[in-house]
């Protein structure tokens, strides 16, 4: 396998500029997984990235022993001292950078347990929402355009694999898709409908989350067949976009267990 001494390397400066724009990733259909935990999930859901970077010194970490060792070598870059700093903001503490497709789920039928995030911008939360939902067991994520970019390195580092347990659409017409679904589209809101705890949320359901600031747009509450709220008895009534979906997608595997029970 290949070692790189010079951060002038043309594999390791076209790596760089995919880290450094997500204007190159998205033009090269290209994602970038930052550190061993992502790694090894990608590898163990999909299959060998298709470059592997790798420290010098990180090989002492068994591991990142265990991803070279499945992954072809002449996909996999050894860099050695300085030459790592050719990779820009990726800590030299990570140690191990992949570089790997953009995974593009292919819709054939929607699920009976989905998620609508409608213009979350913020990075954090959409890989936090990710998270929750690939652990309450959400089949299918759709977003729409105004959502940050599913595959960015900071919704990949928040989501922390969860991308490769989900469906995810991006740039999807919500509203469009909600009149569309089989099952009940549930909106979110800050006021008004009912109780997200009295709310019937069992059979096929898509939870639809909007941003902080505004909320759902009304084209898509329109959409929907149902609102609710989560009631928030304390003095502070204020839960961000990531929490809330949370809460909502949990309270949908309570209702869904017990009524299979």
């Amino acid at each position: 396998m290949p070692r790189i001494t010079s951060r002038d390397n043309p594999r390791l400066h076209d790596a760089a500029k995919l880290i450094a724009s997500s204007r190159e990733r998205r033009k090269a259909e290209r994602c970038v997984l930052e550190g061993d935990h992502l790694v090894e999930a990608y590898c163990r859901r999909v299959g060998p990235p298709e470059t592997l970077i790798v420290a010098e010194a990180a090989q002492e970490r068994a591991i990142v022993r265990e991803l070279i060792s499945g992954v072809p070598p002449g996909r996999t870059l050894i860099v050695a001292g300085k030459a790592w700093s050719g990779l820009g903001p990726v800590p030299a503490a990570d140690g191990v950078v992949a570089v790997v497709p953009t995974p593009r789920a292919r819709l054939e039928r929607a699920a009976d347990f989905c998620l609508l995030l409608e213009d979350v911008q913020d990075p954090g939360n959409v890989g936090s929402i990710l998270r929750s939902a690939a652990a309450a067991g959400v089949a299918q994520v759709f977003l729409s355009a105004g959502c940050a970019f599913a595959w960015s390195p900071k919704v990949l580092r928040a989501g922390q694999g969860a991308h490769f347990h989900l469906g995810i659409y991006e740039d999807v017409d919500l509203p469009g898709w909600a009149r569309a679904y089989r099952g009940k589209v549930v909106a979110t809101a800050a006021a008004g409908g009912e109780s997200l705890y009295d709310a019937d949320l069992t059979g096929a359901v898509a939870i639809a989350i909007g941003n902080e600031g505004g909320g759902l747009s009304d084209a898509l509450q329109s959409a929907a067949r149902a609102t609710v709220n989560i009631p928030m008895p304390g003095r502070f009534e204020s839960l961000n976009a990531a929490a809330a979906a949370a809460v909502c997608i949990f309270e949908c595997v309570r209702q869904r267990t017990r009524a299979r029970a």
